[in-house]
């Protein structure tokens, strides 16, 4: 029989105010941890660590740089990167967290802030959110519900994964939201707002929301399991839910859509290679919190958690089929969290690159919401000094792994003091004011051993050289941004902030447009048309470089960029003879697929400009085999370097090109030194990882010749033909040639580009942009076809006498999209009005029911 007494008002507001009290306790201990540290935005220094400076702080800045109209692109389409890129997938991945809008109220120069806030904020909210949702799976006291959220908010997922992940702590909020709305299911009320709540969870971050959705799934099996109610109405329950998570992805279809689609366009990732399982030591070792180690899942959630959760089996007043329920499915997921096959049914069947242990974040909120089923039926003596001979059990069996530093043990001392806390709440449970103390005394303790335990564990990770911080805002990164806004040409013209780097995304966080751009999105066509230009590439194509080179500055009608200096600001700008980024070639010059040979990424260049621009010299290898081999590898065709035919590993070329021009180098799979003309140059390549661009050797001597010295790191195939000689003056005329036959106009949008032509022009128009799917163009307004290529740019073929072309880039996957989530729209709508309708129905009856018989006689 439903309990229809009203609440008391003191339980009210405490009810209502322990959510905030979880959130502050959560921030605070998370500042005061990186306020001893020094760390930003506490100290001098940075949170940039990894992806965090390599993408995400790059990421915010453009997404401010949107919402103020400072920069050429817009939501669909990012002209600043990779010489240009659709970016809605990037923005549905990487930035719809509510908190990284807020980057919009802040200044450019001050955009790791804000970040820092959606780390910051993201916990807050997840911890008062799980208040609320432990408060559904058991009555009990909402303070001490507050106390057990903050280990959720500040677990060791959120300190070593979540923090450099913005995006991801949405994941952390999406766990207790999905376990609400599952709750509503399970009272048949508010079906409409549950599907709301699961749309709002996949839209910040669908990553994380799946393994939240599964998550909370199997916790709504476990109460299903649990419900006293008849099989039929549970299994209803269970449809109810399976029906309100499928209204609530369909409403957030775009993001799938369009995440999915620029996914199976993207130049495919490095493949993973699951390792193994951590030893059963080192995994349990994790539940204690503090320290740090490698690939192991990172579970903690606190010693006070931890004690409740060793005290849980010895509660008789849990019935024994809720603790085996629990604890069975606790243990469920500690153990898929290190299986292959379940790993992948986590990370969505595609193992991740980095660490396999993501999805560690749902087994946290489990943990949380075991210690609360333990903690809310007030735990005996006896039973808290069960579960503290358990975890010194724990202790001793993992105190030889390495896991155990300093901190781990002065926190797992500390639960002393929460053990003695928790056995004063049970003997004075009858006097108020004495457990009034002792709470406020127990969220003293939880608030520092909180705080200590993300200090612990950043110290650690600061100590290791894979998180050294990213260079993205400091004297000179802010000095490199105004000089790009002040000789910003675009769409005249491409400030190109590279080859110098800040970070991995620099023409977001810098401004301009230029070719690096790092991302899961990052288009085929595009790693793919700028490494046969000569531009390399990182991490097998989910990185792009900035040309090197400078007819690759040309093809992209590059007139500025930046190169690194030894002055004060670390790099100077330099000018450089461009084209405009519209140009024309004249008519018969042959497109992709038309029988051409370009071996060499000289000939790709000289095709792409259209003219002849490279010396190619035939090489003649010094005290070794005279012509090319073909072994297997790589570069098919090509020159072994590196084996037992040096001695020291180095070989000798010779190679004759014409005095005055310069001499380049292209291996791109070389890691090593090329010496040559008085000059060695380092090579960085390694296949299929990272991709070298083109190398300058200098000037041809008078005399003509050229010796390079290759001395290979390891066995390598260098290209049949990799020198060629520019020359400078044929360059010259070529530019000026097609600035002569180019546009008399370029008009750019945020997706789209419009080049006008002096009427009569003729020829194929080229656009230095990768071709990547979803370009339509239009000749004088003619129907919008799929362009052509030329090197993998946009070209377009005009008819006689054209003068106008316009081109526009559609997202794929976005039609799709929009109207599944108008259809789940429409759905909720006549879901939501079903309601108001019975009520008005009902009204209406009330009042203007016809009178029977016996009332009108």
């Amino acid at each position: 029989m439903t309990n229809t007494a009203p609440e008391p008002r003191g339980r009210r507001r405490a009810r209502r105010a322990a959510p905030w009290l979880a959130a502050a306790l959560t921030m605070i201990a998370y500042c005061l941890a990186m306020a001893v540290q020094g760390t930003y935005p506490f100290g001098g220094r940075s949170r940039a660590v990894n992806d965090l400076g390599n993408q995400f702080v790059p990421f915010h800045a453009h997404l401010r740089d949107l919402m103020h109209g400072d920069t050429s692109g817009d939501l669909l389409f990012n002209w600043s990167s990779g010489y240009g890129t659709p970016f809605l997938a990037d923005f549905f991945t990487y930035l719809t967290n509510p908190f990284s809008w807020l980057v919009g109220v802040f200044p450019r120069d001050a955009v790791e802030l804000p970040v820092f806030l959606v780390t910051l904020l993201s916990a807050g909210l997840a911890a008062g959110l799980m208040t609320v949702f432990l408060g559904r799976i058991h009555d009990g006291s909402p303070w001490l519900r507050a106390l057990l959220s903050v280990g959720f908010g500040l677990s060791a997922w959120m300190i070593s994964d979540g923090f450099s992940d913005p995006m991801w702590m949405w994941g952390m909020v999406a766990l207790p939201l999905m376990g609400i709305a599952y709750d509503w299911c399970l009272g048949r009320r508010r079906w409409v707002v549950g599907s709301l709540a699961v749309t709002v969870c996949w839209a910040g971050n669908f990553y994380t929301a799946a393994m939240a959705t599964l998550a909370m799934g199997l916790v709504l099996l476990v109460r299903v399991l649990l419900d006293e109610r008849p099989a039929g109405l549970r299994l209803r329950v269970l449809g109810r839910a399976a029906a309100m998570t499928g209204a609530g992805l369909l409403l957030a279809a775009p993001v799938l859509t369009v995440s999915f689609t620029a996914s199976r366009l993207a130049q495919p990732a490095p493949e993973a290679v699951f390792r193994g399982r951590p030893g059963l030591a080192d995994y349990l070792a994790h539940l204690i919190p503090g320290g740090l180690t490698g690939r192991v899942p990172h579970i903690s959630v606190g010693m006070l958690a931890l004690l409740l959760i060793a005290t849980y089996p010895f509660i008789r007043r849990v019935p024994v089929k809720e603790r085996a329920a629990w604890l069975g499915l606790t243990a469920l997921i500690a153990v898929s969290l290190i299986w292959k096959p379940t790993i992948l049914l986590w990370h969505g069947l595609a193992l991740p690159n980095g660490s396999p242990y993501r999805a560690s974040l749902a087994l946290t909120a489990v943990l949380v919401c075991v210690a609360w089923l333990a903690l809310a039926r007030r735990p005996r003596p006896a039973e808290l000094l069960g579960g503290a001979a358990v975890v010194l059990a724990l202790l001793v069996g993992v105190s030889t792994t390495r896991y155990m530093t300093r901190g781990p043990w002065i926190l797992a001392a500390g639960g002393l003091v929460l053990l003695a806390l928790l056995l004063a709440l049970h003997r004075y449970r009858e006097s108020r004011r004495v457990r009034r103390g002792l709470t406020v005394a127990l969220a003293g303790a939880v608030l520092l051993s909180a705080s200590y335990g993300v200090l612990s564990t950043t110290q650690i990770r600061d100590a290791m050289p894979w998180w050294k911080p990213k260079r993205t805002y400091d004297a000179q990164s802010r000095a490199a941004y105004e000089q790009l806004r002040t000789t910003d040409a675009w769409p005249a013209s491409r400030t190109d902030p590279g080859p110098h780097s800040f970070a991995a995304n620099d023409p977001m966080l810098l401004a301009g447009q230029g070719g690096r751009y790092y991302s899961s999105y990052l288009p085929e066509a595009t790693a793919d048309t700028l490494q046969r230009l000569g531009a390399g590439w990182y991490i097998e194509g989910r990185g792009t470089r900035s040309f090197n080179d400078p007819v690759g500055r040309a093809i992209m009608g590059v007139s500025s960029y930046l190169v690194k200096d030894r002055g004060p600001d670390g790099f100077v700008q330099r000018s450089a003879s461009a084209p405009p980024v519209v140009t024309l070639r004249p008519p018969g010059t042959p497109l992709d697929g038309a029988a051409v040979r370009d071996d060499t990424v000289f000939a790709r260049q000289e095709r792409v400009l259209g003219d002849r621009l490279y010396q190619v010299p035939t090489m003649a290898r010094v005290g070794a085999e005279p012509a090319p081999t073909t072994p297997a590898a790589p570069a098919g065709r090509g020159w072994a370097v590196g084996g037992d035919a040096e001695r020291d590993g180095a070989a000798t070329f010779t190679a004759v090109c014409a005095p005055g021009t310069e001499a380049f180098w292209y291996a791109p799979w070389l890691r090593g030194t090329v010496t040559a003309l008085g000059r060695t140059v380092q090579a960085t390549g390694s296949y299929p990882m990272t991709s070298d661009p083109l190398l300058s050797l200098g000037t041809v001597p008078a005399d003509g010749r050229i010796a390079v010295r290759v001395s290979p790191a390891q066995r390598t195939v260098l290209p049949e033909h990799p020198l060629g000689c520019l020359d400078r003056a044929a360059l010259d005329r070529t530019v000026r040639q097609l600035r002569h036959t180019g546009p008399d106009r370029v008009e750019a949008s945020g997706h789209g580009i419009r080049a006008t032509f002096a009427p009569g022009a003729e020829g194929t128009a080229v656009l230095a942009v990768p071709a990547v799917p979803g370009w339509l163009c239009s000749v004088d307004g003619g129907p919008a076809r799929a362009p052509r290529t030329l090197g993998g740019l946009i070209a377009v073929p005009l008819a006689d006498g054209s003068a106008q072309l316009s081109c526009s880039h559609r997202t794929p996957g976005l039609r799709l999209g929009l109207a599944a989530s108008g259809a789940a729209a429409v759905l909720l709508l006549a879901v939501g009005a079903v309601p108001l309708l019975r009520t008005r129905t009902r009204i209406r009856s009330r009042f203007f029911r016809t009178p029977s018989r016996s009332q009108r006689s």
